[in-house]
């Protein structure tokens, strides 16, 4: 039989906090973290907003000066918001949980471009004599899963997924299955990412993906409203510890929620352009997955980037797998406010799950101020919503065609 699989910790690290309460708090209020780049020089760029995380400091967090000093910015960021969330846990490696019976699977959809960006420019001003021996361990993605194993003495299951924006979602969804397999008693899962960069922006910026609402950057995030004009870079983290229900209960664990579903599928369509029954698809394998009715279902937290072709792909997504049901769910975007964080979105995302079944309050969709006649569903505009909420669904797309869900539900013993 299958193990049950909770979520006993939570960290984040973003625009809006680098904090639980912070972070939720700030959502509730409707606040966007999105402004203007401080990072580097924006002149000739369309787009000169992101949701910025500004004047880090990764020692504030714990994190060894030193040591530091190695990791590129997304591991800076993956690292801290896991030392936050074993925190909230109480999960003790070596005390109150096995060191080998502990994972973890923490991804990222593109990794280490800071770091790429400034060895390359040494390469080309300097020449390769030039380059940090720490540039390759330094810059691919499956450092902070490694990193975060040797800080917390993790030996269990370590792994990373590369799946774009479905990145997180997928690293939690594949934890999820470890647990109920009985390969890991813990996970540490999520996503981290950290592309406020030029050649991030330039790349998005050529293909007019993001908004250029750079006069009213907390206004530039908009999912379906019709003046929508694409999507706002995020940058950070988002981490949970999943375990199994025995093992949390075994060790007097709080716990925010419980997993009892994941989805997945293939587009096999476009390289970035979304397809709506793949997305369908992959919502119904997480209902089936949950052993639930579609009808159980009473809160999205959407993908919902705020692209013209996104938002509306996700509306018929929806229906197509709800039905009549689909205007009965409430549905938000909390990318309004964080941006999208690419591959660190689903990691957020789940923490926001969580936080909405245990607090009884649904995040709205802020800056929705006139909503696409196309997109009729409801999509919580511009104020919190309380609701008893038993069971909720996450959504993540990525380029290439990945579709991710995970469903939780409130805690029962």
């Amino acid at each position: 039989m299958a193990q049950r699989v909770v979520v006993t910790g939570m960290g984040v690290v973003t625009s809006l906090g680098s904090d639980i309460r912070t972070f939720w708090n700030n959502l509730l209020a409707g606040k966007s973290g999105v402004s203007r780049i401080e990072a580097f020089d924006t002149s000739d760029y369309t787009t000169k907003i992101a949701a910025e995380i500004k004047n880090w400091d990764p020692e504030a967090y714990g994190l060894d000066k030193k040591n530091a000093r190695k990791m590129d910015r997304f591991v800076q960021f993956a690292a801290a918001a896991s030392l936050m969330a074993l925190k909230d846990s109480g999960l003790e490696i070596g005390s109150n949980a096995e060191s080998d019976r502990v994972g973890v699977s923490v991804g990222s959809g593109i990794g280490g471009l800071g770091t790429w960006e400034e060895q390359h420019s040494l390469l080309l001003e300097r020449g390769p004599r030039r380059v940090s021996p720490f540039f390759i361990p330094m810059m691919i993605a499956n450092m902070a899963s490694g990193q975060i194993s040797m800080i917390t003495g993790a030996k269990g299951p370590n792994t990373t997924t590369v799946t774009a924006c479905a990145t997180g979602t997928h690293s939690i969804g594949d934890s999820f299955r470890m647990i109920q397999r009985g390969d890991a008693d813990a996970m540490i899962c999520g996503g981290a990412e950290a592309t406020v960069r030029p050649m991030a922006m330039a790349g998005f910026c050529s293909m007019r993906a993001m908004s250029t609402r750079n006069d009213e950057p907390e206004k530039a995030s908009r999912p379906f409203d019709v003046d929508r004009d694409g999507f706002v870079m995020g940058e950070g983290s988002g981490v949970l510890i999943l375990e199994s229900l025995e093992h949390a209960l075994g060790r007097g664990a709080h716990i925010y929620a419980e997993v009892i579903g994941y989805g997945m599928s293939g587009d096999a369509y476009d390289m970035v352009e979304p397809d709506p029954d793949g997305a369908a698809r992959c919502m119904a394998r997480a209902i089936k997955d949950a052993g639930i009715a579609p009808e159980e279902i009473g809160y999205i937290n959407a993908h919902g980037t705020s692209t013209p072709v996104g938002d509306k792909s996700e509306t018929t997504a929806i229906k197509t797998t709800f039905g009549d049901h689909a205007y009965k769910l409430a549905v938000s975007s909390t990318k309004s406010m964080t941006g999208h964080l690419l591959g660190a979105a689903g990691g957020i995302e789940a923490v926001i799950l969580a936080l909405t079944l245990q607090n009884g309050v649904i995040a709205p969709t802020i800056n929705l101020d006139r909503q696409d006649p196309e997109l009729d569903l409801d999509y919580v505009p511009n104020a919190p919503r309380k609701a008893d909420i038993r069971t909720a669904l996450s959504n993540s797309f990525g380029f290439g065609g990945h579709n991710a869900t995970v469903i939780m539900r409130k805690y029962e013993a």
